[in-house]
This record gives structure tokens, C-alpha cells and sequence, in this order.
């Protein structure tokens, strides 16, 4: 059963079409998908619509309908959805724009249609609307190419446009659901996720998500879908620039708030991609194959060349092509030429095409080992020409992948060439037809991390700032985190005429520094490694002003960036990475939200391109990796104690054999808290 907000617009019984045209191809599209609840056209002036009989107004229909589809002008959609809400109809679906979209009066009328629709979801305003294909209803104001099914994958998106694309798909892959959420003043992806992980016919659900509002709500819903097995797609567009607003540090210019979505959908086990193509192409997989064991793969095909591009494809995704032991390879081999060599991705040759017997052993011979999945490539002919000795192929993969219980994935490397009655075929067989080798790797990918999932705590959101931003720069910053006891070398703030006694009372070697910067190195502002007092005096003479001198640290195994921004809504993002000057050269970093532990940031460092360094790169000493995650751990704390904080920037931390040291750092806190 359906439960939640949306249970009635999900499964209605009862539909009415508020309108003119938009309302009768609405009408039009239920009819054509077989509907078979009450059909209430509303119009003031036709007696019928479609052949039914239409009501003069809503105060007229005989019921609450379970949803309506409103499709008046925005200024009598307000009237429409409150006499709606008035006598408890479920849901309306709002077609009108010209609301908050556009500014100005259209927020004021937002906010009177939301008011107006009190406890009544409202699906919109400035949408396309909805299709519940397991019931045919269709709140939706043109033509669409869904069919009736009983399950099948959900499809949310903000963008109309997007969702009228998104029924023309010829995938063989069921959809039950199509949202457009317009401008989502009542009715966000958060709730929309929250009604479909519950709902018995959604299979999966794949998401176009321009942003999110409720990252709790969103989270609590992702933790449902991933103890049921539904998988969630993510296609994240568009990236806010108000992290780089609020921030002057080092990471707002290489880590975005994209990056917090990025560890948002990784800790919920959501899987990201980055088109269109792709988010149909992963669900496909997701929502045939499951989450896999592994990520260990076969792949077989009659050409080198296309075991050669399945090789270098894969070569940057997180999938293996182990090769075959002994007695495997030596059991393939028994049922190809000699001429074959054995490997994988296996090309088989032509010695055996057409003989089904031989490819049922070849292909069982070769799945039947560690595989996780196993993918043929095989390009058909086009329909009308002949492709009678293809057929024996996938035959003898379904065969072989029945037998051995392995998944089976037909690929075509070039999309046009899997036919649709070669992908009906495929799917009759117990395979999944996939349109592209890089498809068919990514959801493969996919499906290997969900395997590997495993649900972790929920990021707390946090708020932008209302007020301005204050940035305290090193020694503000630097005695900051001394107080919340991050290791910071021994140093003064002095007149830069002080600076050689300043050196004597630290100890030698000394830097002296340029204080009230951001970025001193850019402009000459850090003189490193003085040894006496005539070289601080000429570095400080050169800086003027009031200095910053403190102890040398000379035994750095690396340098490394740690940062702690507040990333609205998502949460707290932590950020590792290389760091010192040419940290927004190299990007060499990694995201996680807050909270993360020990092992978190063990595996983050670890998966650094500096990593090695960290563990002794030829015979260089390796860095005390405890000490560094004690200061991550400090900093997490700090900002849970202090939530007035808005970014704290370590950069560098000098990485030593023995503990660490906060060499520079950079706090931006909400103004009038500094």
C-alpha cells in the first residue's frame, strides 16, 4: 500500500481536470492509459469535455477528488486549490507559472497558494505534472509516451521539459511514476523520495535535482530506500556560488558546494551521474542487477578491438577485469582454437560463431568462476537486414548466465545496433540489454558500490548566514585553535622593529609573516627558515607594519590542507587535501560531510594522490598519521561547539614524523561573533 502525504495522487480513484485545453489533453492522456477511476472535467461554459459531463466549477464536482489537475491562469489557481483544500480533495497539480519564478508579485502569490492549500500537497506551481502509470492517471497537460505497468522505476525532475523527454524513453525498463515539480512550494524531491521508497510499485527512483531544502527529510528517506534495495539516482545540475561568497579561503576556490552534495549522496548510498543518458542507463542496471557482491567483471566479445575498448574504459572506473586462474583459463580454452589466447576481456574469435553448442561452453566455461557480472558486446544488424547468425550468440549468453547464476548484461558498443526486438529478446532470456559499453561499465560501478554500502549517521544541515561575515586571519585564527588545543607553533605578534627580539624570545630558526593576509605567500608576505637576528630584522623591515614571528618547522613530510566550511543546507564539509602553495594547482583533494571518525579519515588520506608521501615514499620517513587525524578530529569538534564558525582553513599542515603543526590557518565566523 501507498502511505504518506501523496498515497491519494499516487493511486487516485477519482481525478478532476480544472481548465481548457491543457485540461482536455490531460483527460485525453488518462483515457488513452486506461484509467479506470471518475473523470471530472471543470469548465465554466462546455457541458462536456471528452465526452464526459463537465462541472461549471470545483464547488460543483461530487466529491473530493483524490487529485486535480489545475490549469488556470496563476491568479485563479489560488481560488481554484483553496476550494480544493476546503472539501479535502488529495493533491492538486498547479500547470500555471508566473509564481515565485519570476519574482516580485509571484513570491507573494506563492505564498498565498500556499496558504491557501493548507494541509493539501500542491505539486508546483510553474509544472508539467504528474503520471501514475500503474493506474493511467495522467495531471499531465500534453502528449507523453508512458505505458500501463504494474512496477517500474519513479522519475522526479524540477524541470517540465526534462519529464516530457523522460516518457519518450525506449529503454526496456518500466516507469511507474513521472513527477515535474516545478517550483516545489509545497511539495519539494524531499518528500517525493519519502512517499516513493514506500510505495510497492516503485522499483527504484531516479532524481533531476537542481537543489535540495530538507537534507534530514531527504537523508531519513534514502535510509528507507537502501534498507528496502531501491536504488536512488541522482542527476545533481546547476552549482551554487554562495560558498565561494562567504568564504575568502584557499578550498572556495576548488571545492564548490557541489562537493558537499558529492559526499552528501556517498554517505546515502544515492549514486550520482552527470546526464541524462546516464541516470536512465544506471537505474536500468541498478534496477535489473541489484547491488552486486563485487566489482569483479567478465567481459566477452568475437573482436579484439572491442576487447580493447572495454579495457581502456574501464581502466578509470572502480571495476576489475581479473585474469582468469589456471584452471579456469585452461577450461575456456578447451572449447576455443588454439589460436585464441585467454584473457579478460576475452575475445572469443569468430572460430565458433554460429555453432550454439560450443558458445553455451565457452560462455559457461567463462562465467562460471569470482565474477560478480559479466558482459557480452555484441552489435546487431540493423532491422531489415540479416541477423540470423547473431541469434545463436545471445542464446547461448542467456544459457550460460541461467546456469551459472551470473548477471549477464548484452552490450551494444554502438547504441543503434541492439534493435528493439534484440533487446526484448535479451530480456526474455534473463539478460539486460545496455546501449553502450560505458553504460553498461558505469552501472555496473553503480552496482558494486551499493553492494558495498553501508548506512552511516545523517549529516546535521546547517543554516546561512543572516547576517556578515568576518574573517580572522592567522593569529586571530591561530590562538582560536590553540584554545580549542590544536597544535600551533610557539610565535608573536609584534611592531615589525621588534621582530630580532621577538626571534630570541621563540628560538631559532624562525619565519616572520605578514599578518591581516589571506594568502601571504602570493605576495611575498612569509620569510621561512631565519636564522638570526639580522635576517628577521631585513624579512621584517621588508613586511613593515606588525609581523607575525614564530618557530620553523623544517621536518614536514608533506603539506596538507584541512578544511571545515559550512556548506548550506547539506552540512559540514570537510575537505583533505595537498596542500601549501599549489593547492589550487595540483586539486589533489577529498570531501566528506560531518560526522566522520578515525577510519574515515584514515581511508580519505590514504586515497590522496600525496597518500604515499604520507606512508614513506622511498624510503622517506612517513607521516604520523594519528596525530594528523587528531587534528581533524579537533576541528570537528570545534565547529559542533562553536556553530557561529563558517569555514576554518588549515593550510599547510605540516605533516611531520612525529605529530603535526597548524603552519597557517583561516577562520571566517558570522559577523558579531568574531
Amino acid at each position: 500500500m501507498v502511505r504518506g502525504s501523496l498515497g491519494r495522487l499516487f493511486a487516485p480513484q477519482s481525478l478532476a481536470f480544472v481548465g481548457g485545453r491543457p485540461a482536455e489533453i490531460a483527460i485525453e492522456q488518462c483515457l488513452a492509459l486506461g484509467f479506470e477511476g471518475d473523470l471530472w472535467p471543470v469548465h465554466p461554459t462546455r457541458t462536456e469535455v471528452c465526452g464526459l459531463p463537465a462541472f461549471s466549477s470545483v464547488d460543483e464536482l461530487p466529491g473530493a477528488p483524490d487529485a486535480a489537475l489545475v490549469a488556470v491562469n496563476r491568479h485563479a489557481t489560488v481560488d481554484v486549490v483553496a476550494s480544493l483544500a476546503a472539501m479535502g480533495a488529495g493533491a492538486a497539480v498547479c500547470y500555471a507559472s508566473g509564481f515565485a519564478e519570476v519574482g516580485g508579485e509571484g513570491i507573494a502569490l506563492q505564498r498565498d497558494l500556499v496558504a491557501a492549500a493548507g494541509d493539501m500537497p500542491v505539486v508546483g506551481p510553474n509544472c508539467y505534472g504528474t503520471i501514475s502509470a500503474t493506474v493511467g492517471a495522467a495531471l499531465w497537460p500534453d502528449q507523453q509516451g508512458l505505458s500501463r505497468t504494474g512496477r517500474g522505476i519513479a522519475l522526479v525532475t524540477q524541470s517540465g521539459n526534462i519529464g516530457l523527454n523522460l516518457t519518450m524513453q525506449t529503454r526496456p525498463m518500466p516507469i511507474a511514476h513521472l513527477l515535474t515539480l516545478g517550483n516545489q512550494a509545497s511539495i519539494g524531491i524531499e518528500v517525493c523520495v519519502e512517499a516513493l521508497v514506500v510505495d510497492e510499485s516503485v522499483t527504484g527512483i531516479g532524481l533531476h535535482v537542481e537543489a535540495l531544502h530538507d537534507i534530514e527529510r531527504f537523508a531519513a528517506a534514502c535510509a528507507v530506500a537502501s534498507a528496502r534495495g531501491i536504488p536512488v539516482v541522482a542527476l545533481k545540475t546547476g552549482s551554487s556560488s554562495a560558498g565561494a561568497e562567504i568564504a575568502v579561503s584557499h578550498t572556495g576556490s576548488i571545492v564548490g558546494s557541489d562537493a558537499a552534495y558529492e559526499a552528501l549522496f556517498e554517505r546515502l548510498g544515492v549514486h550520482r551521474v552527470r546526464s541524462i543518458p546516464e541516470l536512465l542507463d544506471t537505474l536500468q542496471v541498478l534496477d535489473a542487477v541489484g547491488p552486486l557482491a563485487g566489482n569483479r567483471l567478465v567481459s566477452m566479445s568475437c573482436s579484439g578491438g572491442e576487447a580493447s575498448v572495454v579495457a581502456d574504459r574501464a581502466e578509470s572506473l572502480d571495476v576489475e577485469f581479473p585474469g582468469f586462474d589456471t584452471d579456469q583459463a585452461e577450461r575456456i580454452a578447451d572449447t576455443l582454437s588454439e589460436f585464441v589466447a585467454i584473457s579478460n576481456p576475452l575475445d572469443y574469435h569468430t572460430f565458433i560463431w554460429g555453432d550454439e553448442a560450443r558458445l553455451v561452453d565457452c560462455f559457461t566455461a567463462v562465467l562460471d568462476g569470482p565474477s560478480d557480472a559479466a558482459m557480452l558486446v555484441i552489435d546487431f544488424p540493423r532491422e531489415g537486414l540479416d541477423d540470423s547468425s547473431w541469434w545463436p550468440t545471445l542464446r547461448a549468453f542467456g544459457r550460460a548466465s541461467r546456469t551459472t547464476g551470473t548477471p549477464g548484461l548484452v552490450v551494444g558498443s554502438l547504441a543503434e545496433n541492439l534493435p528493439a526486438p534484440v533487446e526484448a529478446a535479451s530480456v526474455e532470456q534473463g539478460l539486460l540489454p545496455v546501449r553502450g559499453v560505458d553504460a553498461a561499465l558505469l552501472g555496473l560501478e553503480a552496482a558494486a558500490r551499493w553492494g558495498r554500502h553501508v548506512p552511516s549517521e545523517i549529516p546535521t544541515a546547517v543554516e546561512r548566514p543572516v547576517g556578515g561575515v568576518a574573517t580572522l586571519h592567522e593569529g586571530a585564527a591561530k590562538r582560536l585553535l590553540a584554545e580549542a588545543g590544536l597544535p600551533v607553533p610557539t610565535g608573536e605578534e609584534v611592531d615589525a622593529a621588534d621582530a630580532p627580539d621577538a626571534a630570541d624570545r621563540v628560538g631559532y630558526p624562525v619565519v616572520v609573516k605578514a599578518t591581516g593576509a589571506a594568502h601571504k605567500s602570493d605576495m611575498g608576505g612569509v620569510f621561512l627558515d631565519l636564522r638570526d637576528g639580522g635576517a628577521v630584522a631585513g624579512a621584517a623591515g621588508q613586511l613593515g607594519g606588525c609581523v607575525l614571528v614564530e618557530e620553523y618547522v623544517g621536518d614536514a613530510v608533506t603539506e596538507l590542507l584541512v578544511d571545515i566550511r559550512r556548506e548550506p543546507p547539506v552540512g559540514w564539509l570537510l575537505t583533505l587535501g595537498a596542500g601549501g602553495t599549489l593547492v589550487e594547482v595540483v586539486h589533489d583533494t577529498v570531501s566528506l560531510l560531518l560526522p566522520v571518525d578515525a577510519a574515515d579519515i584514515r581511508r580519505a588520506l590514504a586515497g590522496l594522490a600525496v597518500g604515499p608521501m604520507l606512508s614513506g615514499h622511498r624510503g622517506r620517513p612517513a607521516a604520523d598519521i594519528d596525530a594528523i587525524i587528531a587534528v581533524v578530529e579537533q576541528l570537528q569538534r570545534l565547529v559542533s561547539e562553536k556553530p557561529e564558525l563558517i569555514e576554518v582553513e588549515v593550510n599547510p599542515l605540516l605533516a611531520r614524523p612525529s605529530g603535526a603543526v597548524v603552519a597557517d590557518a583561516l577562520v571566517t565566523i558570522e559577523e558579531g561573533d568574531a
